[in-house]
């Protein structure tokens, strides 16, 4: 295989996240569902043998050794004690701290990758066992799947929702995780659903989406008036709802050409990109093409 193979670490959207609950050890129950998009970061790894981790493109003033993908890649060297390194180049594609998953997709790139490249030989589920110790969005990237999670992020049923076009829009704010997440107001008492609950593969999934919400997303808005404002605007087209925490906001259309109508009427300071719903990962599709020319060959 070429060194200079890239990688796709895709984008992702929570079609609705609530809070079910607080666990002892602070962190809180969720429960989402989470597409993959078709837009994603791009990684190329360089298979060294001195075992060194070379991250080789800055990050935007990410230190190397805060570095999702670095630590990843150590990660998997300690779990399989493997003498092998890597060069690794990024090319960041995905917006940061925009709730579209962009680091947790690149680590679980990076994971998936190199467990290939150095044929460590790790299965899916270990290697998401080392993902959820780097981020609770990193399993669901590993397993490549459209899923409905619960827990942490650990607890993943795959599904497959309407592979809709979204416009997805970031406001120029940066929103705080954590303060987001300690804030009095935040409802951590959501009523518990069951997988059936969000009739996957009917015409009303997109209606169940909308009316379990974004749990984070009335806090939010309140906090930064310009998410709220794309949010107003954006429902004057469709279905608009908050991913993640934030910042981006992402409308629902049935085709391609109506997505775009709506993003030549944006606002010119806004940053904003057609995308579409994928069920399967793009980067699960390519492992498996490159396996295929292997076995092949």
């Amino acid at each position: 295989m070429s060194s200079y193979q890239f990688w796709p670490a895709p984008a992702k959207l929570n079609l609705f996240l609530q809070i079910t609950g607080q666990r002892d050890d602070g962190y809180h129950n969720l429960q989402t569902v989470f597409q993959f998009l078709d837009v994603a970061d791009r990684l190329r790894f360089v298979v060294s043998d001195n075992g060194k981790i070379v991250r080789k493109t800055d990050n935007e003033g990410v230190k190397p050794e805060d570095d999702l993908v670095v630590k990843a890649a150590k990660a998997l060297q300690l779990a399989t004690a493997t003498n092998k390194g890597a060069d690794i180049y990024l090319q960041k594609i995905l917006p940061m701290g925009g709730g579209l998953g962009g680091g947790s997709s690149d680590a679980a790139t990076t994971l998936v990758v190199l467990n290939y490249l150095w044929e460590t030989g790790l299965d899916v589920n270990a290697l998401a066992e080392i993902g959820l110790g780097l981020g609770a969005d990193v399993p669901v990237f590993i397993h490549g799947h459209a899923a409905f999670a619960q827990g942490v992020g650990e607890i993943i049923e795959e599904i497959s929702p309407e592979e809709s076009w979204y416009l997805v829009v970031q406001p120029e704010v940066h929103v705080s995780t954590s303060e987001i997440f300690n804030n009095s107001q935040l409802t951590r008492d959501c009523s518990a659903i069951r997988i059936c609950d969000l009739q996957i593969g009917t015409t009303n999934e997109e209606q169940v989406f909308d009316e379990l919400g974004n749990v984070f997303e009335p806090i939010v808005a309140k906090q930064y008036p310009e998410i709220a404002e794309v949010i107003q605007y954006l429902r004057k087209f469709s279905n608009a709802r908050l991913t993640g925490t934030g910042a981006c906001v992402f409308a629902t259309f049935e085709s391609k050409d109506a997505a775009a109508q709506v993003l030549a009427k944006l606002p010119d300071h806004w940053s904003a990109f057609v995308a579409k719903g994928l069920n399967r990962s793009p980067l699960q599709v390519m492992l498996a093409a490159e396996s295929d020319k292997e076995n092949t060959n």
